[in-house]
């Protein structure tokens, strides 16, 4: 009996102990700050920030569970937009404003977890360091927190940091495929050559071997094109952002023969283990190429192939494989808008 009282006395003195450190050492809440900067202007980054389907696409604490559910509740971005999210396998749940836009410079948030009255306010800052490049400044001031509760404080801001740290890798990869289409977009010019470096990716895709005959390459694209991004999209939880252009490698002369094989991937950043056999990795390495924009039928695109072999030969560069990219989704009967790059060296 007295062993137990004196259990129950160091209990009581611990909890106690406890009690005390928290209430004279640990802040009931906490401020802290984290500074980054990122290679894009700054109109395209707060885009991505006052719009609240984009940022759930990118941060961490949104794409870093697979139970995840959220609802967008109008308007959709800005000043007065709203999300409440709940995650079954965490057991959590919550609700996220947007109190006040200051458009490319400020925005404030306000985040209610787990039914605490006391919300987590986050005020993010917007600073164009450059033309090309923005800093990024996260001021968060955490709700006040029991006593007994108040330890957690202790790691906060650790784990709010790790959070921004893996958000702002995922939003790099998001605003680098959106700047890329824009940019190719924006740079077509039909049927002229050009000549144009490009650099090291890896592609999702799967292998095809086909028939030539009329149009049925062409239907065989658009039925494996739709088995890809249903794949990327649907069974990998990829959205459009997270990937590029789709494109098609191939022999640079193969639309000579009866049947063709081919390569038809999507960019994506890393590597991840996949579960469906028909799909693979493929590194397609830096490459020097030779360039054409073309729109018209696909069966008519020989045309356009046959003047960069030509340029080619004339210019006296060996070549590889042809990539067709393809900058609006393939549709069946309808033309197509691609870009034709042929790979060349010495």
């Amino acid at each position: 009996m007295r062993f137990f009282k004196i259990i129950a006395v160091l209990i009581v003195l611990m909890i106690g102990a406890y009690t005390a450190s928290m209430y004279y050492f640990v802040d009931e809440s906490k401020d802290f700050r984290v500074e980054k900067e990122i290679d894009y202007p700054v109109e395209k980054v707060f885009s991505q920030f006052n719009n609240l389907q984009n940022f759930t696409r990118w941060n961490n604490f949104f794409t870093g569970s697979p139970t995840i559910d959220i609802d967008y509740y109008t308007p959709y971005e800005g000043q007065g937009s709203s999300i409440s999210y709940t995650d079954p396998k965490k057991e959590t749940d919550g609700e996220m404003f947007i109190r006040y836009e200051n458009p490319n410079k400020t925005l404030r948030y306000q985040l209610f977890e787990d039914r605490n009255e006391s919300p987590t306010l986050v005020d993010v800052k917007f600073k164009a360091v450059s033309a090309e490049k923005t800093k990024i400044t996260w001021i968060v001031h955490t709700p006040k927190l029991s006593v007994l509760k108040r330890v957690g404080n202790f790691w906060t801001e650790d784990r709010f940091a790790e959070n921004i740290d893996k958000s702002m890798a995922n939003l790099k990869n998001s605003l680098g495929n959106k700047v890329e289409k824009d940019n190719q977009m924006a740079a077509i010019k039909y049927d002229s050559i050009m000549v144009e470096n490009e650099e090291e990716k890896l592609l999702l895709g799967i292998n095809v071997s086909t028939s030539n005959k009329k149009d049925a390459l062409y239907r065989n694209i658009v039925m494996n094109y739709n088995k890809m991004y249903t794949y990327t999209t649907m069974d990998l939880g990829k959205k459009d952002d997270e990937f590029g252009f789709p494109v098609l490698i191939t022999d640079a002369d193969n639309y000579k023969d009866k049947e063709v094989s081919y390569f038809l991937g999507v960019p994506l950043s890393k590597k991840f283990g996949i579960t469906d056999n028909n799909f693979s990795f493929r590194t397609q390495n830096p490459t020097r190429n030779y360039v054409m924009y073309y729109k018209g039928s696909y069966e008519a695109r020989v045309k356009a192939l046959q003047q960069l072999i030509q340029k080619a030969k004339k210019d006296e560069m060996r070549f590889n494989d042809i990539r067709q990219t393809f900058l609006e989704r393939p549709v069946e009967d309808q033309q197509v808008n691609m870009k034709l790059s042929l790979s060349v060296f010495k």
